[in-house]
């Protein structure tokens, strides 16, 4: 099988709303990020597709996570970007997050500026020139259902 019938797979298990999603959010960093390493990750937790200059993922510069209720567009190097519409989740030291709830997001115009800014300040910027590469990083053989379960309803 190869990387990307593998990454079809992986996207499958989730609900065709998330896949969908997760689809179209895929193509359209494709487009913003030529010259990148998709590194795939299949994850205890989700499944997360990173965009990166190398095949480091400590260069990456996004991923694409997906959780059972939800996808999720990372900006791995997001802490220390500036957010005056606070659109970015997350208190940590280096990662910040926007849940994806439709493609819309893409083009708000914050949304494009921080895209903009994480690559412009990127530790290692993309080559264009360099072919794109997809690369299956690791698979997790324990993992969360990649659905969400669905609850007893009450009587």
């Amino acid at each position: 099988m190869t990387p990307r019938q593998q990454l079809d797979e992986f996207i499958d298990r989730f609900t065709p709303e998330v896949a969908t999603l997760a689809r179209r959010a895929l193509g359209k960093m494709r487009k913003l990020t030529p010259g990148a390493f998709e590194l795939v990750y299949d994850n205890y937790n989700a499944l997360a597709i990173g965009f990166s200059p190398t095949e480091r993922a400590g260069d990456g510069i996004f991923s694409i996570a997906l959780f059972p209720p939800h996808a999720s567009l990372f900006f791995l190097q997001g802490a220390k970007l500036p957010d005056p519409t606070r659109r970015l989740r997350g208190t940590g030291s280096v990662v910040r997050h926007i849940v994806l709830e439709d493609m819309a997001i893409f083009h708000a115009p914050d949304v494009r500026t921080l895209i903009d800014l994480a690559l412009a300040r990127a530790k290692v910027a993309l080559d264009p020139k360099q072919r794109r590469r997809l690369i299956i990083k690791s698979i997790s053989p324990k993992q969360r259902p990649r659905r969400p379960l669905r609850r007893p309803r009450a009587r």
